[in-house]
Parts: C-alpha cells; sequence; structure tokens
C-alpha cells in the first residue's frame, strides 16, 4: 500500500505521462500489426508496470484495490491491448498464486512476475465451459509426486507470451461441481502443452488468446495452489472479484477516453455554420456519456474501498463490471454517433475502440452472469 499521497501521486502522474507520450502515439502500431512493440513492453516492466499489485516484499507496489483502480484509470485512456499484457499478469494470472498460494509458491512466482520476466495467463475457460465455469472438464489426476493433466482451455490471454499458467482443473473422485474444482500453477514451457492458432478476433488487435491443450502435461504436486485439492473455484471466484473491479476501472478509462475524442470533435466539425457542439441532440449525448462516466466512476471507487476494508464485494464487484462496461459500450456507439461517417472509418480511432470495448461485456464473466451474480446474491442475503 502506498499511503504516502505524493509518491502514489508521482507514480499515477509517471503512468500518465507514459500513456500519453509513448502509448497512444503506438496505438495505430498495435493496430496494423497486431504485435506491442518489444521497446514498448521493455518500458512497461522497467516503469513497475507488472508489479502493481504484488507485495513489496516479493519486488512490487502492493496498490491496495483503490489505488489499482486509480492506476488503471490512467493506463486504460490507452488501447486496452496494452492493458491486456499488464493486466492478465498483475490481475487474474498472478491472483491465485498472491491470495491462496503457498509462502514457497509465492516466493517462487510473485518476484518475477512483478519484474514481468513472466508473463501470466488464466486458464479457465474451456470449449464446452465459459461461463457454466464449474463444468470443466479438464482433469487433472494424481500420480505420485505429480498430477497428469489432459484437457483444453480456450480464449486464453497472453498465453502465447506466458510463462506460467494459473490452470483450473478438476481432481479427486468428484464427477462435477464446485468442490472437484482445483488450481494449478503450470510452467509454460512443462512437456505436454500445445497452443492452438491465435484467434482473428473482432478488436483488440495486439491482445493474444488461442486455445491452449494440455496432453499428459505432468504438474509437481508442489504446484498445486494452497497445497489443497478442490479450493480452486473458490480462488477463481475470490480473482474474478478483483478482476472484475479492474476491468470496470478499464471500462471507465476508455469511456472517458473516447468521450474527450466525441467533445473535441464536436468543437471542431462544423455544419450550418457552427460547431456541431452547439446543437442540443449533440449536447444530449455528451452530456448522457459524462453522467454515466461519473457513476459508473463511483461505483468503481465504492467497490475497491469496500474490498480494501475486507468486505465481502462479490456484490458490488458485479454491479460495477455490468454497470461500466454497458455503459461503455452506450458511450462508445454514441461516439461514432457524434462523428458521424469520420466515425465509421478508422481515420480518428473512434470505430477501433468502438470493436476493442464490445468485449468488456464478454470477459471476466458476461453481463448476464453479472445479472445472476447480483440477483442469487440478493436472494441468498434476504433467506438468511
Amino acid at each position: 500500500m502506498i499511503q504516502d499521497s505524493e509518491t502514489l501521486s508521482i507514480l499515477l502522474s509517471t503512468i500518465a505521462r507514459f500513456v500519453r507520450e509513448r502509448l497512444i502515439p503506438n496505438e495505430e502500431v498495435v493496430a496494423e500489426t497486431d504485435e506491442i512493440p518489444a521497446d514498448i513492453v521493455h518500458e512497461m516492466k522497467a516503469t513497475g508496470l507488472f508489479g502493481l499489485t504484488i507485495p513489496q516484499a516479493y519486488g512490487g507496489f502492493e496498490l491496495t484495490m483503490e489505488e489499482e483502480v486509480l492506476a488503471m484509470l490512467e493506463l486504460g485512456r490507452a488501447s486496452p491491448a496494452f492493458r491486456s499484457l499488464i493486466g492478465t499478469t498483475l490481475g487474474i494470472g498472478s491472483q491465485g498464486i498472491l491470495l491462496d498460494g503457498t509462502e514457497e509458491q509465492k516466493r517462487k512466482y510473485l518476484p518475477r512476475l512483478a519484474t514481468g520476466e513472466l508473463i501470466a495467463a488464466f486458464a479457465l475457460t474451456e470449449p464446452d465451459a465459459g461461463s457454466d465455469a464449474v463444468s470443466l472438464r479438464t482433469r487433472a489426476v494424481c500420480d505420485g509426486d505429480h498430477y497428469v493433466v489432459n484437457g483444453t482451455k480456450r480464449f486464453i490471454t497472453n498465453a502465447a507470451q506466458a510463462g506460467i499458467f494459473t490452470l483450473l482443473a478438476r481432481t479427486g473422485s468428484e464427477p462435477k461441481g464446485a468442490a472437484g474444482i482445483s488450481a494449478f500453477i503450470v510452467e509454460a514451457a512443462t512437456p505436454g502443452i500445445t497452443l492452438g492458432k491465435r484467434d482473428r478476433k473482432m478488436g483488440q488487435r495486439g491482445a493474444h488468446t488461442c486455445d491452449v491443450i494440455f496432453n499428459n502435461c505432468r504438474i509437481p504436486v508442489a504446484n498445486l495452489i494452497g497445497g489443497v485439492e478442490g479450493q480452486g473455484f473458490k480462488t477463481a471466484m475470490k480473482v474474478l472479484d478483483k478482476g472484475r473491479i479492474h476491468i470496470a476501472a478499464i471500462c471507465v478509462a476508455v469511456a472517458g477516453r473516447m468521450l474527450d475524442e466525441a467533445l473535441r470533435y464536436a468543437l471542431e466539425r462544423q455544419q450550418f455554420g457552427k460547431p456541431i457542439a452547439e446543437f442540443q441532440l449533440i449536447q444530449a449525448m455528451l452530456a448522457d456519456s459524462k453522467a454515466e462516466i461519473y457513476a459508473a466512476r463511483s461505483m468503481v471507487i465504492d467497490a475497491a474501498r469496500r474490498r480494501d476494508e475486507g468486505l465481502d464485494v462479490s456484490t458490488e464487484a458485479s454491479c460495477a463490471k455490468l454497470f461500466a462496461s454497458e455503459m461503455c459500450g452506450r458511450v462508445a456507439d454514441r461516439a461514432v454517433q457524434i462523428f458521424g461517417g469520420s466515425g465509421y472509418v478508422s481515420d480518428h480511432g473512434i470505430e477501433r475502440f468502438y470493436r476493442d470495448v464490445r468485449l468488456f461485456r464478454i470477459y471476466e464473466g458476461t453481463s448476464q452472469i453479472q445479472q445472476l451474480v447480483i440477483a442469487r446474491n440478493m436472494i441468498r442475503a434476504e433467506r438468511a
């Protein structure tokens, strides 16, 4: 935790300057090449961005959830691809180890994650188990001092760059349900791991996903997170609660960037002898976007503070993710509308953001899953 507000201010200013001077100018390069330039990745590591949430004892900044949100509100103003490389490592890729790992597991992996030496990936989704995560079929069978893993994971972000995977697999005799799911740390160089072809996505070029196939892959028993079978689903849910607040913050940041771009364009674009910003219907779209961004930001900050207080934030995290991701889509749509025909071509980048942000309503739990989480938590609380 950065208890010194001046130090936190310096960190946020550093991230904001890095976004402004290095990331935004390279957005088109990433869009054209589908790759983040190697020098940019090196600078991300040198700036310490991969270690924002990792404890200081393991080489990170140890940001609180609220501090992480503030950092993401700066970092998220650039193309989501940049955040994806960092965020998956400091978020869902490493948080399982941080939250539930043994001390030995933490010492072995967290320092290398903090420096960016290791990129992490989170291997939960499968061809027949996405929203229905408890139906995953990947199986880990104990064989002496190893587990033998077989199965396929789908849409795994950073898989091609990953040095380690946090893997969710079924163990023991439980044929189905959450109780039979365990979490493992799997090093990417382990024999028996094959990567599928890179997915061709609607947006977020530069952020890569693909299948990860495990074929008789032998994982040391020591890499069972926490050393206990059957705790993997609980670990995943804790990781996803945090990740949902993180993604909600990114949605707010990207929406703010799009609104800024739309406002500037509306002030410059002339129709009927005056800037279109003077037209009331344009003003309505600008105002609605501003109000929704403010509401989402308030939700995200509140959820983050509650988590820092040690409260159960399952409902708040889902509320923030649901509202912020849907809001971001509406802001993107209005921004394209304000740009008009110019918003439909690639010259201004708004059409790229329009495609990029569509994913926010799908990953880390779809909007429909967030609705189910919220409603079920409400019903459970009322019956208690």
